[in-house]
């Protein structure tokens, strides 16, 4: 297999550089090791668009942030994601020594360009957000930051790079990198060898690994575990902004925030792990982030009860905590886009055109000439729960499917999951068709839809039940069928009875 261009990693990062380069007359292929893209990092964070108002500017991944933010809206209406801008956020203090730390982030904000922001006393702060704990002193007001669905955003941009004639190879791991007079000139992988002229690294938290296969590098990825608290879409009235914590001197604050979808999502913590598997939670880490930021800003939230669930996930921190985007120093054709931690999100659209632009200089034969019928959007899901009655009925009377509803803690109908599986990058398992359509991401957690899902998965793809997956990789729902299983107890039974 040969392409123009391979990018490794399907997150955001790769997603984005996908999505910009496929405006351009030349081939691409994205390989993802995982199942699914959005399967990293990309699928367990924030969900915020900083506005930049706590990010240093002088920093790559603080001019990417700022350079991205004035894009990114426009993106999202051309890919039809889901994008709530401006919400604005608000960053709470209770000694005095918080409102120092948040004069200083205003001075930064100010000096980053952020327009509107405002110190608030302790009255116009419980005015804005009267759920506040009342012992709440001090107040930071910035109205630029947003907030996205990562998974739908990752998913939309990898969708039109294929609709505009990318290739996405899932399952497809890199086990080498091939070198040929100090050029790539391809990748060797678990399916099979793929030539190419520029490869991209995106790998995010295995991203100095594959780099390590071209070169001796100076930088390596530390993951940060961040853990999280998602709570039921009951309480999401209870604040009107993204709220952060004060500042500390190594941390912006913890959030909670509101979700596009209406849920509440608290954390997170940031630990420093050598394994890039671990996504475990602790009950002494979850504990730490209700006690003292959670039940300190909100003490009307549980600890438990209406917390639909907890998750971690893992930052690709690099050891020099900037973002690295840089070709290769030994090796023509190869570009690192590595240590894309917080604000990566935020920063992919800017990242992308940084990339375009290093693959541009090199001249590494490359057609940028503008794709023909190129397509700048994409079909946008059908989402039956935000249609008006009359077009429901419509597209129920046009297809039943979409009056069948399977996810009723979402209500999630068959017809918007028959769609998921065929889309252009399909859902395949069942944490693909929750990525895509929510169905399981309710308060039960998949508890009366997943059977559903399954049998709707095992009948789309034409496969066994036994064959269906949680997340790929050979993670199978089903061991056997009660049938068979009847049968060998049978057998063992009639064996013991014969002896």
């Amino acid at each position: 297999m040969k392409t123009d261009v391979l990018i490794i990693g399907g997150g955001v990062i790769g997603a984005s550089i996908a999505h910009q380069l496929a405006k351009y007359n030349m081939d691409i292929i994205l390989v993802e090791k995982a199942s699914d893209v959005c399967m990293g990092t990309s699928k367990a964070n924030s969900a915020m668009i900083h506005s930049g108002f706590n990010i240093k500017g002088d920093t790559l991944k603080g001019k990417l942030a700022l350079e991205a933010n004035k894009v990114i809206k426009q993106l999202c209406d051309d890919l039809s994601v889901g994008y709530i801008k401006p919400l604005g956020s608000i960053t709470v203090g209770f000694e005095e020594s918080d409102l120092e730390r948040m004069k200083g982030t205003f001075e930064n904000g100010t000096k980053n360009g952020i327009k509107g922001m405002k110190l608030l006393n302790q009255k116009e702060l419980h005015e804005m957000e009267p759920n506040l704990n009342p012992e709440a002193k001090y107040g930071l007001y910035e109205p630029e930051t947003g907030i996205i669905n990562p998974f739908e955003f990752t998913v939309a941009l990898a969708e039109n790079a294929v609709i505009n004639g990318a290739k996405v190879l899932l399952e497809t791991e890199v086990l080498d990198v091939m070198v040929e007079n100090k050029k790539v000139k391809g990748v060797k992988t678990n399916k099979g060898d793929i030539e190419t002229k520029v490869i991209i690294n995106a790998a995010g938290l295995y991203a100095d690994k594959i780099a390590n296969m071209v070169e001796d590098i100076d930088f390596e990825i530390k993951p940060r575990k961040g853990e999280y608290f998602l709570y039921d879409k009951k309480w999401r009235g209870i604040l009107n902004h993204p709220i952060y914590s004060a500042p500390t001197k190594v941390s912006k604050g913890m959030i909670i925030v509101p979700t596009v979808d209406g849920n509440l999502l608290a954390g997170s913590n940031a630990e420093t792990i050598d394994d890039t598997t671990d996504l475990a939670t602790s009950s002494k880490a979850l504990n730490g982030i209700y006690g003292n930021t959670i039940s300190h800003l909100f003490p009307q939230l549980p600890r438990m009860g209406d917390v639909i669930t907890t998750f971690a996930g893992l930052r690709a921190a690099s050891t020099n905590e900037d973002f690295i985007i840089e070709p290769a120093k030994t090796v023509a054709g190869f570009i690192n886009v590595a240590g894309i931690q917080s604000p990566g999100l935020t920063s992919a659209p800017a990242i992308a055109m940084m990339v375009e632009g290093l693959v541009r200089e090199a001249d590494h034969d490359l057609d940028f000439a503008s794709r023909p019928n190129y397509e700048k959007g994409r079909q946008a899901p059908v989402v039956l729960a935000d249609l008006p009655y009359e077009e429901r009925t419509a597209l129920i009377e046009k297809n039943p499917d979409f009056g069948e509803i399977v996810c009723r803690c979402e209500s999630i109908s068959k017809g918007e999951i028959k769609k998921a599986i065929h889309r252009p990058i399909p859902a395949t398992n069942i944490d693909a068709v929750k990525r895509r359509v929510r169905a399981g991401m309710g308060r039960c957690q998949g508890g009366f839809c997943g059977p559903k899902v399954l049998d709707i998965l095992s009948e789309e793809l034409k496969i066994s039940p036994l064959e269906v997956t949680q997340k790929g990789d050979k993670s199978f729902v089903l061991a056997s069928r009660n049938k068979e299983l009847s049968l060998e107890e049978g057998d063992r039974n009639y064996e013991k009875i014969s002896i």
